[in-house]
């Protein structure tokens, strides 16, 4: 074979081959004339495999078509349309009420304890109403001592009323108070003296009604109020007394000033077996005040007429004046005045119950009292007051001890006009609720007109109490009372009849030494119901004496439980 030849048999077996090729291809149109012009597009199904554990048992519901038509309600208001560009006043929302407190206003407590001490004491109110009070109070204490008859006993009672009007507030109350005691002095020296100590009894009837006028924010207001009390006192033997005082106030406000009157009027008599007194005094009080940018000026004079028994005619300035330096913090204030004291037995009862039968009754004339000082807060809980004062009085009362029986004083007038120059002192602290003590102390100084000495008067006094609360359920009290030595009279012969100038060579002077009494009471509330208490007094179990020959009752404890509704 040629080389020719081999060369064009090649080139025929290559375009043989493409020809077949083309001719398999379907996306390429023939070129030949015979060709199919329609192009064809073949797809297989898809059949798509599924495991087992995603095959579903039942085919979903396709013709589930339905749609969700939400249901409206339209309500429309006829508003007029508002073109003010000006701001509206906010409404405040109102606040919800506020749940009361429910109010525990009775109780009743009882205890009993060493010195054969019994403890009684209740308390009633009708509750809580904004125009009407009423209440009533009732107590008994009675205690025994070792010394013979060394016996008391007290009970009191009382009710009281109170109406708040429009215009006014009416109130009154009624008192009734019994002290039952011994005459047990007893002379150290002559403890024979007194074998069978006399029995004792006070009796006292209280009766009171008030009306006032409620405050009014008016510059130029009128104020008035007006009180009427009465009162009969007796004790065991032939003692009786009798009281009714009338007291009436009137004010004017003008801007800054007030002009006022206040006038009171006392009627009174006491008998004994061979004494009777008459003792009545009318007192008028004019009177104008500026109040005005921390400044209180009051400038009147008080006009005091005593008929009865006793006559005279006096006028007395009456002048006060405080003044804000600093304001709830510092105050300055000063008093000028003078007055006529109206004595009583039952006033003299009340600080010495161990009076003798027919007492002189006399009254005390105030020439002239000046008394200045300081007072204020020093923050939140601390209060305090500091005041220097001076007296010149007239016919001071002093207690002696009787000639005829020891154990019984006598009331005697130091003749003349007496100097008495004294320092008060009083702080209040209240850290807490929880914390609280007050405390009070006084020195006086007296110079007596005609006696020897003041007798019965301590220069020192000095008292104080304290409130811990260590818990809701659990608190302490705590008392203290210190008093400084004091001079007592006994006489070595009778003395003159009637009573005018001391002799100093028929009398002695004793001295009555001075104590402390400490105190101390705990109090454990178990729930809103009731609640347990202590007390202790004398904790020192000194056997001291406010007066000459009667000792007190050493430390007694007494407890009991109370009980609130």
């Amino acid at each position: 074979m040629t080389f020719h030849k081999i060369i064009y048999t090649t080139i025929l077996l290559i375009t043989a081959g493409t020809l077949h090729v083309m001719a398999q291809d379907p996306t390429k149109p023939k070129t030949e004339e015979k060709a199919v012009t329609e192009e064809i597009e073949v797809v297989r199904p898809y059949k798509p495999v599924l495991a087992e554990a995603v095959k579903l048992r039942r085919s979903p519901d396709l013709n589930d078509v339905k749609t969700y038509k939400a249901r409206f309600n339209y309500s429309l208001t006829d508003r007029k349309l508002e073109l003010n560009s000006d701001i509206n006043k906010l409404q405040a929302q109102e606040v919800a009420a506020e749940r009361e407190a429910e109010l525990i206003n009775n109780y009743v407590k009882g205890g009993f304890g060493t010195a054969k001490t019994i403890f009684g004491e209740a308390y009633v109110n009708i509750g809580k109403d904004e125009a009407m009070q009423a209440g009533a109070y009732l107590q008994h204490l009675s205690q025994s001592g070792k010394l013979n008859k060394q016996q008391s006993s007290q009970q009191r009672l009382s009710v009281f009323g109170r109406s708040i009007g429009e215009t006014a507030t009416l109130s009154g109350r009624v008192n009734f108070q019994r002290n039952g005691l011994y005459f047990y002095g007893i002379d150290e020296a002559n403890p024979a003296l007194n074998p069978n100590p006399e029995k004792q009894t006070l009796n006292f009837f209280e009766a009171e009604g008030e009306v006032v006028n409620k405050y009014t924010d008016d510059p130029d207001a009128f104020s008035y109020a007006a009180k009427v009390n009465g009162y009969i006192w007796s004790d065991k033997f032939s003692a009786k007394e009798n009281s009714i005082v009338l007291n009436g106030y009137m004010n004017k406000r003008i801007s800054s000033f007030n002009l006022g009157l206040a006038a009171s009027a006392e009627f009174g008599g006491t008998k004994d077996s061979i004494t009777d007194v008459g003792n009545n005094i009318l007192k008028l009080n004019p009177y104008i005040r500026l109040q005005t940018h921390g400044v209180k000026i009051n400038a009147g004079i008080n006009f005091v007429q005593e008929f009865g028994d006793f006559s005279s005619t006096r006028i007395f300035p009456a002048v006060t004046a405080d003044f804000t330096l600093i304001p709830d913090y510092l105050q300055i204030f000063g008093e000028v005045k003078g007055d006529v004291n109206r004595n009583s037995l039952k006033q003299y009862t009340d600080e010495n119950p161990w009076l003798n039968s027919n007492i002189e009754i006399r009254n005390t004339v105030e020439k002239l009292s000046i008394s200045g000082g300081i007072k204020g807060t020093g923050g939140p809980g601390f209060g305090y007051k500091a005041r220097i004062y001076h007296k010149r009085i007239e016919d001071m009362p002093l207690y002696v001890n009787s000639f005829s029986s020891f154990n019984k004083f006598d009331v005697i007038y130091d003749f003349g006009t007496m100097k008495l120059t004294g320092l008060e002192g009083e702080l209040s602290v209240q850290v807490s609720d929880a914390l609280k003590w007050t405390g009070r102390l006084n020195f006086e100084d007296y110079k007596p007109a005609a006696e020897t000495q003041s007798w019965f008067k301590p220069q020192m006094r000095l008292s104080s109490d304290l409130l811990y609360n260590i818990t809701k359920q659990i608190s302490l009290t705590a008392s203290v009372a210190i008093q400084d030595d004091s001079k007592a009279k006994v006489y070595l012969a009778a003395p003159a009849k009637p009573y005018l100038i001391p002799d100093p060579l028929n009398e002695q002077v004793v001295t009555v030494k001075g104590f402390v009494d400490l105190g101390a009471g705990a109090n454990y509330k178990i729930n809103n119901k009731f609640s347990a208490f202590i007390k202790v007094n004398n904790l020192l179990d000194s056997s001291y004496s406010r007066f000459l020959y009667y000792q007190t009752i050493g430390m007694n404890i007494f407890g009991g439980i109370s009980y609130s509704f």
